[in-house]
């Protein structure tokens, strides 16, 4: 018999399990929030460096003789290029923050027509793929704009990734999952990335292939990320090189 006001032994086994939940939810917080900082204070660094120095070598060419002027030029180039990644980047951190701290707004989304939309809003970058859309998505509960977010970053990856190829190819499907989730599958066949790296690719900035090779600063993915968190969904990567990528969304079910 349980003594006055001491709740039964099942009701603390309770309330420790989701205080030890609550704790590891805290910590894991904390990580992503070192993580992100740490990928801020570093990779914002590289583009202001160009700016900085190369601002200085302008007016040190500038003072030479004008057949010197063609070398300036080069250099404003490059700190304007700079520049825009720089913007990129702010605009990359500025729409995880949102993703972050938006007040969630959760209703039943057609799956199908959500995917639809997303590929419509890639415009022309999506007409040079062959697309294989299954016909039976379901429904599931999220934040409709941030879904949209979401689908289009994920599908604009297996574009630009796949436009390589001879045949570019984009296949999104859905199956259930556990307890009453979806899993939802993005998948592609271009040029892929080392598998043992997946994890890494939904970190801020954080990119698989060379500035040169493919646009882009590496946020798309960790806004990803960000929006599934919020949803209390995981995201994951799967690849190999030259095999093509598959990210795959496990969508929880409706709270009831």
């Amino acid at each position: 018999m349980t003594g006055e006001g001491i709740p039964p032994a099942d009701t603390l086994a309770q309330l420790r399990s989701e205080l030890a939940q609550a704790r590891q939810q805290i910590s894991d917080m904390a990580a992503a929030q070192e993580d992100f900082l740490r990928g801020v204070s570093h990779d914002l660094r590289a583009p202001l460096r160009h700016v900085t120095s190369y601002g200085a070598l302008v007016r040190e060419v500038l003072q030479e003789q004008p057949p010197q002027v063609d070398e300036a030029l080069g250099f404003l180039a490059t700190m304007e290029q700079s520049a825009r990644r720089m913007a990129q980047m702010i605009d990359g951190l500025q729409a995880i923050a949102r993703a972050r701290s938006a007040a969630l707004r959760p209703r039943a989304v057609a799956l199908t027509v959500a995917v639809q939309d997303a590929r419509q809003a890639l415009g022309a970058a999506a007409e040079g793929a062959a697309w294989n859309i299954a016909p039976d998505l379901p429904v599931v509960q999220a934040d409709a704009e941030l879904l949209a977010q979401l689908l289009v970053q994920l599908l604009g990856n297996a574009v630009k990734f796949s436009r390589g190829v001879a045949q570019p190819h984009v296949q999104v499907q859905a199956e259930p999952a556990a307890q009453g989730g979806v899993r939802i599958t993005v998948r592609d066949n271009g040029v892929g990335f080392d598998g043992t790296r997946a994890q890494q690719l939904f970190g801020v900035f954080q990119r698989m292939h060379r500035e040169a090779e493919f646009e882009g600063v590496g946020a798309g993915l960790a806004l990803c990320q960000a929006i599934a968190q919020r949803h209390g969904a995981r995201i994951q990567a799967t690849a190999a090189p030259g095999a093509g990528c598959t990210v795959a969304l496990e969508w929880p079910a409706a709270a009831q």
